[in-house]
């Protein structure tokens, strides 16, 4: 096995060499950009977790850099999301108060469980298991994950103190019982945040719409006499400083605990990044190696709680930004996390001057730009399975933790795609004596019961099966043919198996041996 080169080891060094000091500071551009992206939204996914808010900034930081180094894509930038984010606080606050030292040390070590189930599959080039988890999955989650992120932050809005409940039904029947406590200026000060922000998107769609809205939102406080905004809650002060460095707590108990979600959170995280990567990899013309990107995905996660840095994965505004500002390489999203970094240094006192009511109206923002009707649409019209599927994970979402929902979507994918593979394609015809049967897709343990009841109703003196379109054939679908072939010897009759591809006349003959074979073959 011949030893991994530097640039195995090092990709950056394929395309590092190659920087211009006039790509060099076309990047340093787009990164601003992303960067002025990054930092309302990094704050807001931060306290969706349950988190402090500087610990978006840090998940902007470190696991950025280290994702767009190692990784394949071009253009793909990660950073913290908001489905990813609402899975781990609904995952880890049954265990620990948000917010808490526990708490954040949950989150973190949930981070790096999930980096090294990521970075295993990079290395042992599993990275096509993602495929598992559908589109329709993806779908279906991502819409429930907005229901749930939008009703988790009404109680913000409302200015109402309501404890996090496990389930979205849960939190809709506590918040309507608090519902009269609501404090109208909160409410007040969060409807002139959202419509800032949707009139800034409407009329200068170029302008970073969230930020300013949190802006407006802040000059409002500042500005109005303090008995009109006395008891309005603000994001919580935090010191300045670069991403300090959190030693993990390992505890057999936490680990256990966390497995399942840490593991759903991989597989979610690796999905919707492989997605964004190629769906930007076919817009650039670029080759996208997956194996890689899996890999850096994970080494991003294992290295950033290490700097307290939760969970990561692919954010498509931010990379489709990168894309479409005409990004030379990853060192567009090097240059956003340094500028995030550079920030969380010297800015932190601005974060602390944030209205809650006005975060709350800019994650509702982002809780719309979830959801996908025109996906949901498209998916009614070509599949009604997948759209089941969807509506599924959907209804598992609102009914179930996070975690379970995402394994409950990925199963129910699985069923109808058995159930598809299980009944393959079979067009019959008759010619004299001779029955046809063309079977279309693979002979496996799962599709023999329903093969073999077709080849007990033929009552043609030759069987045929016209194999050309047969790929694969397990053991099951061996045996089953053998039986067959052998119940129509003794009633003078045949299988034959025609146009059968090489592989699948190897796999028959190896149970008995070509002399002994029951099963008859032509070309």
């Amino acid at each position: 096995m011949p030893l991994p080169n530097r640039q195995t080891l090092l990709p950056f060094l394929r395309w590092l060499p190659n920087t211009s000091r006039r790509s060099l500071g076309n990047d340093l551009l787009v990164g601003l950009s992303g960067a002025i992206l990054a930092l309302p939204q990094s704050i807001a996914y931060a306290l969706i977790a349950g988190l402090p808010a500087e610990y978006g900034l840090y998940a902007a930081i470190v696991p950025v850099i280290i994702a767009c180094l190692w990784g394949s894509s071009w253009h793909l930038i990660c950073g913290p999301t908001a489905a990813i984010a609402i899975v781990i606080f609904t995952s880890v606050s049954p265990f620990a108060a948000p917010g808490s030292d526990e708490f954040i040390a949950r989150v973190l070590l949930l981070t790096f469980v999930a980096g090294l189930f990521q970075w295993l599959l990079g290395l042992l080039r599993f990275g096509a298991l993602v495929n598992f988890v559908s589109h329709s999955v993806v779908l279906g989650f991502t819409l429930g994950a907005a229901v749930v992120i939008a009703l988790g932050q009404l109680p913000n809005l409302l200015g109402i103190n309501v404890p996090s409940q496990a389930t979205a039904l849960a939190t809709l029947l506590n918040i309507g019982e608090h519902l009269p406590e609501t404090d109208w200026r909160a409410l007040g000060l969060a409807l002139f945040t959202l419509g800032l922000s949707l009139l800034i998107r409407r009329l200068w769609p170029r302008l970073p719409a969230l930020l300013l809205g949190l802006v407006g939102g802040s000059l409002v406080v500042l500005l109005l006499p303090e008995r009109l905004t006395a008891g309005i809650a603000l994001v919580s002060a935090f010191e300045g400083r670069l991403p300090p460095f959190s030693p993990l707590q390992f505890d057999l108990t936490s680990l256990l605990q966390l497995l399942p979600a840490a593991v759903a959170c991989g597989m979610l995280g690796l999905v919707t990044s492989l997605s964004i990567a190629r769906a930007l990899a076919g817009k650039s013309q670029q080759f996208l190696d997956a194996n890689q990107e899996v890999r850096a995905q994970g080494l991003s996660n294992l290295v950033g709680p290490w700097f307290s840095g939760f969970l990561s994965a692919g954010s498509f505004t931010r990379s489709a930004l990168n894309l479409q500002a005409g990004a030379r390489s990853p060192l567009a999203g090097v240059c956003s996390a340094l500028l995030v970094a550079l920030f969380a240094l010297f800015g932190a006192r601005l974060i602390a001057l944030i209205p809650l009511p006005s975060m709350a109206a800019g994650i509702l923002l982002i809780c719309w730009g979830l959801v996908d009707i025109a996906g949901a649409r498209s998916l009614f019209r070509v599949s009604r399975a997948e759209f089941l599927v969807m509506a599924l994970t959907l209804l598992a979402t609102l009914l179930l933790e996070l975690q379970t929902a995402i394994y409950a979507g990925v199963l129910a994918s699985l069923f109808f795609y058995l159930k598809r593979t299980s009944q393959p394609r079979v067009k019959f015809w008759q010619e004299g004596e001779e029955e046809l049967l063309r079977v279309e897709g693979s002979i496996f343990f799962g599709a023999c019961h329903y093969l073999q009841q077709l080849l007990q109703r033929s009552d043609g003196e030759r069987v045929i099966i016209d194999a050309h379109h047969v790929n694969f054939i397990d053991y099951a679908g061996v045996e089953m043919l053998h039986q067959e072939a052998r119940r129509l010897q003794a009633q003078n009759r045949s299988l034959v198996l025609r146009r059968a591809r090489p592989q699948v006349i190897e796999e028959i003959h190896k149970l008995e041996g070509a002399e002994r074979c029951p099963v008859l073959f032509e070309d």
